[in-house]
């Protein structure tokens, strides 16, 4: 008898979940006609002026790398170690395969045959201002393909600032470097000092 009421209960439980209400709603699926709406389409057009979150892009120089159609000279947030350091590594990640660590263009897909990119420190791009390689990170340029999809806007503004550094670098003398941190780059560099044993 307990083996009769188990089963009834079960099979009501079971026939309960195999109602169809939620599969068969009335609803309209993407792209379909619709007889409801006078223009026969079942999704409607977005309202003018409608953005998605995430997406307003208020401020141009930051999304576009321009004040106008000129490129901007400086970047559009302080710039900071944190900045430079994030610009390393995202530069070591996407650029450095073409470009090389130094910026040279000898990166090593460059040594496994296909085409050099020019190097940063020749001097139209030394001279160029970091508002064009936002852009180009952006758009691309040549045989470079865009990294808009792969890298997010303030990266790429960090990279930018990083190619600056790497041009610096090549560029920059013992005047440049404060007075008190002199010293130590000074005897780094010199053949002569022999460096003393650490206790």
């Amino acid at each position: 008898m307990r083996t009769r009421i188990g089963a009834v209960v079960l099979f009501a439980c079971v026939s309960v979940a195999c109602r169809r209400d939620m599969q068969d709603q009335p609803k309209y699926i993407p792209l379909r006609p619709s007889d409801f709406f006078a223009d026969g389409r079942s999704a409607r057009p977005l309202p003018e002026g409608t953005v998605a979150r995430g997406q307003l892009r208020a401020d141009k120089v930051f999304y576009t790398g321009k004040k106008g159609d000129q490129f901007v000279d400086q970047l559009p947030f302080p710039l900071t170690r944190e900045v430079l350091e994030r610009g390393q590594q995202r530069f070591n990640i996407y650029c450095s395969p073409c470009h090389g660590r130094l910026g040279n263009g000898l990166g090593m897909i460059v040594q496994r045959g296909l085409k050099r990119p020019p190097s940063y420190h020749i001097d139209r791009l030394r001279q160029v201002p970091v508002g064009y390689f936002y852009d180009v990170i952006t758009n691309g340029f040549g045989a470079m393909q865009d990294y808009s999809s792969q890298v997010a806007p303030r990266d790429r503004w960090a990279i930018a600032s990083y190619i600056r550094v790497l041009q610096y670098s090549q560029m920059g003398s013992i005047d440049d470097v404060p007075p008190d941190q002199r010293q130590p780059l000074t005897l780094a560099t010199r053949p002569d000092v022999q460096k003393k044993p650490q206790p």
